[in-house]
């Protein structure tokens, strides 16, 4: 998945946004039990890219809600 920008994410419908914010946590979670179990990520930053990457949904979910 590639990085999401906020002009992108603007451009989303409300159900498009919850569904691509689904998607991302549940890689988060995969990665973070990948490396409780003692295993290795192959790019490490990803889970940085994905964890701002749901910040910004979120914020532009709110946004839209106000």
């Amino acid at each position: 998945m590639a990085i999401l920008r906020m002009s992108d994410i603007r451009k989303m419908s409300l159900e498009e946004k919850r569904k691509r914010l689904y998607e991302l946590e549940n890689e988060l979670l995969r990665d973070w039990s990948l490396v409780k179990s003692g295993g290795a990520l192959e790019n490490p930053g990803r889970v940085r890219e994905i964890r701002r990457s749901i910040a910004r949904l979120k914020t532009a979910i709110r946004e839209e809600s106000e």
